[in-house]
């Protein structure tokens, strides 16, 4: 099925020496990009020098390896050029929403690139997947796509065209259940009502932002915020994602205000 966009839409991919957005880095990066005409570019796959060691548990799941990336660019010397190429364009991946969009965000925040995703809509195929049909990218593609497998699992270029393929097949599998438009599918992506990219802030039915991880799980946070003053401090600490970061403060500010 032709996927009925508006804007261009990326299907992205990322391999990491880990899953730490604040101290991890990223070591290989996939890109398909699709126009609204169906038209899809090459895929565009490239590994990355993180200028640090990539753990030997991380090589044995993408099998990058130091010497791999040793004369490779780093990430600051494409951020530029890699922002140019997201701009304008919405972004889907396969748990993109909690981890890959998040880590993109922190590398381009350390290269000090502004990229404004202000106004990105998010597709994350694995949720729709398991909304439907709980499993993974493997499971997924076997299901989707004629029960075959695909080789390679686990590097970038791989698993970008699987989620590719595989949300095209959606797309056909469930035509009364999915809609096929970018506003549709980020909406239903998404697990819950996210004010974070990562979903550590939730809405709830009355709008009111609660937490969503830890000891203050299900409580508002401005309640926590009325009444444990180091919160707001350690999370700003803690390594959590820029976005994330960045909405507390937000809403720390916008309680702060209030209160005057």
């Amino acid at each position: 099925m032709k996927l009925n966009l508006t804007r261009p839409l990326i299907f992205f991919d990322l391999e990491t020496t880990g899953t730490n957005c604040e101290t991890d880095r990223i070591v290989q990066i996939s890109f398909i990009k699709v126009h609204p005409d169906g038209t899809e570019d090459n895929p565009r796959t490239g590994l990355i020098n993180p200028e640090c060691h990539i753990p030997e548990e991380c090589t044995a799941i993408h099998h990058i390896t130091d010497e791999m990336v040793a004369d490779k660019p780093t990430f600051k010397s494409i951020a530029k050029a890699l922002a140019r190429e997201f701009t304008g364009c919405d972004i889907a991946g396969f748990n993109s929403n909690k981890f890959d969009v998040p880590m993109l965000i922190a590398e381009f925040n350390r290269a000090g690139v502004d990229f404004d995703y202000s106004n990105v809509r998010f597709i994350d195929v694995q949720n729709i997947y398991h909304k439907l049909e709980p499993r993974n990218l493997r499971a997924a593609y076997r299901q989707y796509c004629g029960g075959k497998d695909f080789d390679n699992a686990h590097s970038a270029d791989a698993d970008t065209k699987a989620t590719l393929e595989v949300l095209k097949a959606q797309l056909d599998r469930y035509p009364d259940v999915l809609e096929n438009n970018v506003d549709f599918l980020a909406k239903f992506s998404t697990f819950g009502h996210n004010v974070d990219l990562a979903g550590r802030l939730i809405y709830d039915d009355n709008n009111n932002v609660i937490v969503n991880f830890g000891k203050y799980r299900g409580r508002p946070l401005t309640e926590i915020f009325a009444t444990d003053t180091s919160y707001y401090d350690w999370v700003q600490k803690g390594s959590f994602s820029d976005d994330t970061k960045r909405w507390f403060q937000r809403l720390y500010v916008a309680y702060r205000q209030s209160k005057k």
